[in-house]
């Protein structure tokens, strides 16, 4: 099988790739289903997210709908603190009751700081309360770059993330809440008679965009996370640093066409077909099969796919036992055009168990006279 894979890279067209330029401070792209990364530019470098930071806020909110702790129709009450909040508003009214639903949509679309300290506080206790969840959170989600000191993104010098943890975020808000992730899609919203319209102006384009969040201060200049959803395929990109509005739209837009245009996922191994034979250390067979749990697709270029490799990672000999489904290797896929290698796990297709006295003894010796 391992030859049969190596095959499928050297039947590929050969054509050279074309790299993509971005004037974007900092920039992602990545494949949503495989993992693979299109494009990095800066994304491991920490930098203010602005109102990107709104993502975890709105997480921790669904995180608790999801929960049952909370429902839509829930109302929080509105502090003076929320209240006093500058820079984009819902315009909460000091005193009053907010629904939840009215709270998504006002911090969604709306991107009011208000309505963000008004989900701080009764999540929270307060916004040092509620940073701490979002920390906690960002650690689980594996945002390695990531400290939040409060709930809108509003300027802190210790308030920072990179372009890769947002990528990471959005993933999980699509995944583990696609009940509640259509919120991003909406273009307005009107609370209390002020109509007021989503800031992704993505979502008015031919793109598939159905999300996520833009941002904006001095310290960050202008940036957004945007996902967009094309056949099927999904990509997710960051853009931040850029210089007014229109360069946000131009060059997030055009990331997410250059992820469609330039690459395609494409079928590389089926579900539970063997991928390669591993020897076995004292078990009750000398060899197991390992294998792919489900159908393994690869972003490949649209050019260039000549030059994929795949590589196959696992000790040898596996010790004994092995319980089916455990994982025994990984299969490696680099492409061209990507950065890192997509990674598959390959899994054991039956059980081995460890093998008697007399078995044990035979293949030692085996082992030691080269055999």
């Amino acid at each position: 099988m391992r030859n049969k894979i190596l095959l499928l890279a050297a039947l590929l067209a050969a054509y050279p790739v074309q790299a993509f330029e971005t004037k974007a401070k900092q920039a992602f792209l990545i494949d949503d289903n495989t993992g693979a990364i299109m494009l990095s530019k800066d994304a491991e470098i920490k930098m203010h997210p602005a109102s990107m930071t709104k993502m975890m806020t709105i997480y921790l909110l669904f995180k608790e709908l999801k929960a049952g702790k909370v429902k839509l129709d829930d109302s929080f009450p509105v502090s003076e603190a929320a209240w006093k909040m500058q820079g984009s508003k819902t315009f909460v009214e000091i005193g009053g009751q907010m629904k939840v639903e009215d709270l998504i949509r006002g911090i969604l679309i709306q991107s009011g700081n208000d309505a963000c300290v008004v989900v701080a506080e009764k999540l929270g206790g307060n916004e040092e309360g509620f940073a701490e969840l979002m920390n906690a959170e960002a650690k689980k989600l594996g945002m390695t770059n990531t400290h939040f000191v409060n709930s809108t993104g509003w300027p802190e010098e210790t308030h920072l993330t990179s372009a890769h943890d947002l990528a990471t975020l959005a993933h999980h808000l699509i995944h583990d809440f696609p009940e509640y992730y259509k919120y991003f899609a909406e273009k307005e919203y009107t609370y209390h008679g002020i109509r007021q319209f989503n800031r992704n102006l993505l979502l008015d384009k031919s793109l598939g965009v159905d999300g996520l969040k833009t941002g904006h201060t001095e310290q960050s200049g202008y940036g957004i996370t945007v996902s967009g959803v094309q056949n099927g395929r999904r990509v997710i990109a960051v853009v931040n640093g850029l210089e007014s509005i229109k360069d946000r739209a131009e060059e997030a837009g055009a990331l997410v066409r250059y992820g469609f245009a330039s690459y395609d996922n494409l079928p590389i191994i089926k579900a539970g077909r063997k991928v390669v034979e591993i020897p076995v250390w004292n078990g009750t067979q000398d060899s197991i099969a390992a294998t792919v749990t489900a159908d393994v697709m690869a972003t490949l270029p649209k050019v260039g796919r000549d030059k994929t490799i795949f590589k196959l990672q696992y000790d040898t000999p596996i010790a004994s036992p092995i319980e089916k489904g455990a994982v025994i290797g990984r299969l490696l896929i680099q492409t061209p055009g990507t950065i890192g290698a997509q990674q598959v796990d390959l899994v054991a297709a039956e059980a081995v168990g460890k093998a008697g006295f007399f078995r044990r003894v035979v293949f030692n010796l085996k082992h030691l006279l080269g055999m």
